[in-house]
């Protein structure tokens, strides 16, 4: 099956997993993962210990090697708590997959151009399979801002666009620049940015202040969309964007 696509892929699977089978058309959302390891061994190994309790349905290695550690139709522990627009908990609605990077706690680095190869044969098989939507390829940190960065503000979500894998805004880079740093005018328009967002599909995070839940959800929606300048401060290029892409 793998094969018939140019997809070059081992099996390995971790103990990580519910047991309850899952039907085909229960999966809606692929999410991206970084390991956040400095080894790549050790990542492995931590998604096979069952005393990690974590676990995902696939890890692409630095050299592009895909790894299948849970079957697609069974429940990887991957996603935790989280959620996007209605969904919550959603390791029982998508497949988790791991790109082994360091992440920011260890001198996160950019993917390389094998792990990226393999992950967009990976991605065009599992879209295709499952038919998921392009506003349904998320990141770890889309569905639980303020918990997670990966994969953080260097994973190629603007070139996958371009290759109709996920989604991205279609306005000019160079001219939505001008507007960086300019601050909103109104608290009004604050407003406006936050229901965008939640009208993408981001949710606010319970049990925090309103600044702080402002900031992790800015945060977030920076690393996915306005990758260049990540501070968590809305301005009036984020707020353009939001609309956009509603």
């Amino acid at each position: 099956m793998y094969q018939k696509i140019g997809l070059k892929m081992a099996k390995n699977y971790s103990p990580n997993f519910n047991p309850a089978k899952r039907s085909k058309n229960k999966i809606k959302f692929i999410i991206i993962h970084y390991t956040g390891m400095k080894d790549e061994s050790a990542a492995i190994k931590r998604l096979q210990d069952p005393k990690s309790n974590v676990s995902s349905h696939y890890i692409i290695k630095n050299n592009g090697e895909i790894i299948n550690m849970v079957p697609d139709l069974y429940e990887a522990w991957h996603a935790g708590v989280s959620c996007w627009k209605h969904f919550k908990f959603l390791n029982k609605n998508s497949i988790g997959i791991e790109i082994t990077n360091p992440g920011h706690q260890h001198h996160y680095r950019n993917f390389s151009f094998k792990q990226i190869s393999s992950l967009k044969k990976l991605l065009n098989f599992l879209i295709q399979r499952y038919k998921i939507k392009k506003n349904c390829i998320l990141g770890h940190s889309d569905i639980s801002p303020g918990r997670k960065k990966d994969p953080g503000e260097k994973f190629p979500w603007e070139m996958l666009a371009k290759n109709k894998i996920g989604f991205w805004h279609n306005l000019d880079q160079k001219k939505i620049k001008k507007l960086r740093g300019k601050n909103l005018f109104t608290t009004f328009e604050e407003n406006i940015f936050l229901k965008n967002l939640h009208k993408i599909g981001y949710n606010d995070i319970r049990g925090i202040k309103l600044s702080k839940n402002t900031k992790y959800l800015t945060l977030a929606f920076q690393r996915r969309f306005r990758q260049s300048l990540v501070n968590g401060k809305i301005d009036q290029e984020c707020l353009l964007i939001s609309k956009n892409l509603k």
